[in-house]
């Protein structure tokens, strides 16, 4: 059988533009505490839903959950390491409304934080080994890792925009020496978890006369690491002013909101 080479370019472009992934958005955003990373959810596409992890982390969007346009589960920032409920509590609800096309009328689907999403993951394994309110051991990391990095990879499938956050971690070259910051995960995760994402971006602060200026890090700077896809061939900043919705319109991506 000949292959007709003009068919099959045809249907591989028409599988392309019809793949929800590429007409979405997710990033890895990470950053220290107070540098606007649960805030940036009020520049995302609406309507925003986060599952928050993070005690308290929501109150920064409190104007706009009351408003309506964020959704904040926060059931799962109450975690009793001796009886751990977060983690299952979520899995099972993300399924469910995965399951029931949820997602679909979400803009963007935000996991506050990383670190206490694992964290909870972790206690998930250590309530199996009999050992709840004890240190992980070695051979709990590399179960509790791959959860995660599932979990992640099935997100990233969303069809709405996906953000997850995390808290900076500092890592040191041996070799050379040099201080590099980035994303906060365990073991081999720090290098595999952003390779599941679009972009890497970094939440930073600068003291001015003016005032606080907050700004979004989309390239490495040499020690802080950040990535774009979407912004290649310097269409973004390397510093860009924290604004989602900005980033995609300068993208070419949709910036529409959802109805809700």
């Amino acid at each position: 059988m000949t292959l007709d080479i003009k068919k099959e370019f045809e249907e591989i472009r028409k599988m392309y533009s019809e793949q929800a992934q590429q007409k979405s958005f997710n990033a890895l955003v990470y950053g220290d505490f107070g540098t606007g990373k649960t805030q940036l959810a009020i520049t995302c596409r609406l309507p925003v839903h986060i599952d928050s992890f993070d005690p308290g982390g929501v109150k920064t969007v409190r104007d706009e959950i009351k408003a309506g346009k964020v959704l904040a589960d926060v059931r799962f920032e109450v975690e009793d390491p001796m009886k751990p409920t977060a983690f299952r509590l979520w899995d099972n609800e993300y399924a469910r409304r995965k399951r029931d096309g949820y997602f679909a009328q979400v803009g963007t689907y935000i996991i506050d934080s990383a670190t206490t999403w694992a964290s909870a993951a972790m206690n998930v394994i250590l309530q199996k080994a009999n050992r709840l309110g004890g240190p992980p051991f070695q051979n709990d990391y590399l179960p509790a890792m791959s959860m995660i990095e599932n979990a992640i990879k099935d997100i990233t499938t969303l069809p709405c925009d996906v953000i997850l956050t995390a808290h900076l971690d500092v890592d040191k070259d041996e070799a050379t020496g040099r201080m590099f910051v980035g994303p906060l995960f365990v073991g081999k995760l720090k290098q595999r978890i952003p390779l599941l994402f679009d972009e890497l971006y970094c939440t930073q602060t600068k003291n001015t006369a003016a005032g606080i200026v907050y700004s979004l890090l989309t390239r490495s700077d040499g020690i802080f690491k950040a990535r774009t896809r979407l912004g290649k061939g310097g269409l973004f900043e390397a510093n860009e002013v924290p604004n989602i919705k900005a980033l995609l319109k300068k993208a070419g991506y949709p910036t529409e909101d959802k109805p809700y």
